[in-house]
């Protein structure tokens, strides 16, 4: 008979469909649970079974363990007992009733049953004191276990495993033996070192610093070749950091130190190690990533106590603390605390993205101002006769600060990401408010380096944008139906995962760190304006505010520009100083501040009384600062400059030229063509005719009222007769009025480079022409030639027996001279 058919009817596909996702998974999930509460029930009741089994077979009553009587003892104890207690005193009874109950149980030797309390002899104590002497033992061979597959059979699960020998390597019992044979020869060779000449413990210090040398490259092959089974041995060189040696100590301090920062770039992985949490610790893993994890907690410990051990090297050297240890002197500290330093700097530029690289940043950002350690009253006499050594061997202090700004314009330029520069200009920040703007100007310098480009501004066009806007639930049911809202369900999650997979994240995520990064630039200029503005950072600030002046909120142009021409007004600045000032302002006004409607006519004066007073030799880089200016005002800014005033500024670049070195003459007649380019009517300068009325005034400084339409340039003509090819290219282009094409046109090279371009490029830095110059030609003749026949030929045939050389023979003219007088008598 078959079975009865279930009442329950199969769901069709219709219906399946019209049930929904989570329903069923919810059904899977109930039947799932059932099922493993009912094996979790079974398991339970044969856990009980096997353990009542096992009580059954335990609890057999067992006797006590036994101890077997020597023959004496027993023949002892019969003696004992046979003897009469009436004999004893009380007292003896007493006394032995008390000894009995202050013996203690846990001092009784249980294996015999002597007296507890029985006198030791003296050749006991012997042997024993022997016995505790540490003795080579035979090596015994390792084993390994071996874990095989449990089997199953009647009694349960039963776990197998086989023992295997482990067979050590040649290599390995090398080592070991020479272990061995070193530390004895440490022992035999320490008493002997007082005994030896000079030459012979230079040579003993030689050997022990090769044998060091040895043990650190046998320790480091070992960890970079196999760092996850071999991590520890990290421990092991970091302990010879603490090296006692007076001879060896320091030496080996920086091998080591050195050694260690090598092996830390190479094994450190490209990602951040975070701590495990409990549960993670506790939960069962594979064994590979045990090992894993093994490997990077042992990596990550050693790599903090390895910055730790470099810290307080740093820290030993700037308080010069004398340690208990005389292994190193006071003389040697700042040998240790440069090579500390400089790892710590290749690990800031090796490993940014890795664990303690913040930790790194505090501890170098203090030695960017470290310019003269400080000395307390104590060490004084010591440390200047350390600074009288230190500067005959040329080891200068400030190469500490060097060292740590290099490193952090490495920084800042290789910082993709900016979460590293944002860390760092943080403690800068901190440094100068706490240093109330006491540190050195190299400090600022270094931000100069910081690759911002882009930020996020208030009104941003990214955030006017309109984002694609998703439907919600009851949009979807008004305008969908049941099976279009399933697939526009799809289509929405599809469209989320692209998103994702374009990154649009991390690049918002940059701009973020970027803007607060500049935020906190810009705290410390602005606290510097505010407060400091007689202070030795005021050039640096300048510089800097010049340079990201581009980035600037709009709601800060007023306070700026009215704080800029006050310092300008002020005549503390210098030339370069004010060159800074006056390339914020336009640089602003030429960015976002050209909605402002002002007119910087005392910039404009000012550059114009500044330019004859520029620096004419060699360190002439305040030129750059000028071409970018005057691109800035009078190129891009062509609208708002009058006539008047562009051709009072090519008049006085023609005059510039003239005295400046050939690169900056290069660039000054560029920006001068880039101006009548700008302003075509500049060509009356290459007229003599004058033009209104008046005359020109060279010595007045405002460019709007010098007649300089009433002037030529005159400068064009001497300039044509320069010594460089290209200054009087440059020059017979201009007097021709700059044309595009023909004879007098530029080439590709020079018309389509900026004048700031062809000021780098045509640099003299080195020494040396770009294009190299000839030298003038010789107008002294080499030899003499004669004509082909002189007048006289009697002087002609001596003229070339004398050339010939073959008459040897003095001139004699006075006998033709005594013949010319006789015949002028006659």
């Amino acid at each position: 008979m078959a079975p009865p058919r279930s009442k329950k009817r199969r769901p069709t596909f219709r219906r399946l469909l019209k049930t929904s996702g989570l329903k069923l998974e919810n059904k899977l999930n109930n039947r799932r649970n059932k099922q493993e509460n009912v094996a979790k029930k079974q398991r339970k009741e044969h856990k009980k079974l096997r353990a009542a089994v096992k009580d059954s077979a335990i609890r057999k009553p067992r006797p006590l363990e036994t101890y077997r009587k020597r023959p004496e003892e027993e023949e002892d104890e019969e003696f004992l007992e046979s003897l009469p207690t009436d004999m004893m005193e009380d007292d003896d009874v007493q006394q032995m009733t008390a000894m009995a109950r202050h013996a203690s149980f846990v001092t009784r030797d249980l294996s015999s049953c002597g007296p507890v309390h029985g006198g030791k002899k003296r050749s006991a104590e012997v042997m024993r004191g022997h016995e505790k002497v540490p003795r080579k033992l035979k090596r015994t061979e390792e084993k390994e276990v071996i874990h095989l597959l449990p089997i199953k059979d009647q009694r349960g699960v039963v776990l197998r495993s086989v023992e295997r020998v482990v067979q050590k390597q040649p290599q390995e019992e090398e080592e070991e033996e020479e272990d061995d044979t070193a530390e004895e020869l440490e022992v035999e060779i320490e008493p002997l070192e007082e005994a030896l000449t000079s030459e012979q413990r230079e040579q003993l210090r030689v050997h022990k610093i090769n044998e060091r040398r040895l043990c650190i490259a046998r320790l480091g092959s070992a960890v970079v070749s196999d760092p996850y089974s071999n991590i520890k041995r990290v421990k092991e060189m970091r302990g010879m950091l603490m090296e006692s040696d007076p001879s060896v100590a320091v030496t080996v301090r920086k091998l080591v130190m050195v050694s260690l920062m090598e092996i830390f770039k190479d094994v450190a992985p490209t990602y951040r190690i975070r701590p495990l949490t409990p549960e993670e610790k506790a939960s069962k893993v594979k064994k590979d990533t045990q090992l894993i994890r093994d490997f990077e907690e042992g990596l990550v410990s050693q790599y903090k106590f390895y910055l730790e051990d470099l810290e307080q090297t740093i820290k030993d050297w700037k308080q010069q603390k004398k340690k208990r240890s005389q292994a190193v002197g006071f003389q040697s500290y700042l040998g240790l605390a440069q090579v500390a330093i400089r790892c710590l700097c290749e690990l800031l530029l090796a490993l940014p993205h890795f664990n303690f690289h913040n930790n790194i940043i505090v501890v170098l950002v203090p030695l960017m101002n470290d310019a003269e350690p400080q000395v307390s009253s104590s060490v004084c006499v010591t440390r200047t006769w350390c600074d009288r050594r230190l500067m005959r061997s040329g080891v200068s202090l400030l190469q500490v600060s060097g060292i740590c700004c290099d490193a952090f314009r490495k920084l800042f330029q290789q910082d993709k990401e900016g979460g590293a520069s944002l860390a760092t200009v943080r403690v800068i920040s901190g440094l100068v408010k706490s240093l109330n703007f006491n540190v050195r100007p190299e400090v600022l310098k270094t931000l100069l380096c910081l690759r911002i480009k882009e930020v996020q501004m208030k009104k941003d066009i990214e955030d006017t944008a309109p984002k694609k806007k998703f439907m919600n639930n009851k949009e979807k049911k008004k305008k969908l139906s049941r099976m279009q809202r399933k697939w526009k369900k799809a289509e929405e999650k599809l469209e989320k995962e692209l998103l994702e997979a374009e990154a649009s994240e991390s690049k918002d995520k940059k701009i973020k760190l970027h803007t607060e990064t500049l935020n906190i630039v810009f705290l410390i200029y602005f606290r510097i304006l505010k407060k400091a503005q007689k202070s030795v950072l005021l050039p640096a600030v300048l510089e800097g505010l010049a340079n990201f002046a581009h980035l600037i909120n709009l709601e800060f142009f007023d306070d700026l520009l009215n704080v800029l021409q006050h310092l300008i007004q002020s005549g503390d600045l210098t030339n370069r100083e004010s060159l800074h000032c006056i390339q914020t302002v336009f640089t602003i006004l030429s960015g976002q501040g050209d909605v402002l409607n002002i007119d910087p006519l005392t910039f404009y004066s000012q550059l114009y009384r500044m330019l004859p007073r520029l620096h004419a030799g060699g360190p002439n880089d305040d030129i750059i600062i000028v071409l970018r200016c005057l691109d800035a005002m009078l190129t891009r800014r062509r609208k708002q400059v009058s006539l008047q005033r562009a051709m009072a500024f090519v008049k006085r670049l023609g005059v510039l030229s003239l005295h400046v070195l050939p690169n900056a003459s290069v660039g000054l007649l560029a920006a001068g063509r880039a101006t009548v380019h700008a302003f075509p009517k500049c060509d009356f300068l290459l007229d003599n005719e004058v033009q209104g009325s008046g005359f020109y005034l060279p010595e007045l400084d405002e460019p709007e009222h010098c007649n300089a339409q009433n002037t030529a340039l005159w400068e064009l003509h001497t300039l044509q007769r320069h010594f460089h090819p290209v200054v009087r290219r440059l020059a017979h282009h201009l007097s021709h009025g700059a044309p595009s094409d023909g004879s007098a046109s530029l080439g590709v090279d020079l018309s389509r480079r900026s004048p700031v371009e062809l000021f780098n490029v045509y640099s003299v830095k080195d020494m040396t022409f770009n294009p190299p110059i000839a030298p003038p030609a010789s107008k002294k003749k080499d030899r003499f030639g004669f004509g082909a026949a002189l007048l006289d030929t009697d002087l002609q045939r001596r003229a070339e027996s004398v050339l010939a050389g073959t008459v040897e023979s003095d001139l004699d003219f006075t006998t033709t001279r005594l013949q010319l007088v006789h015949a002028c008598d006659g």
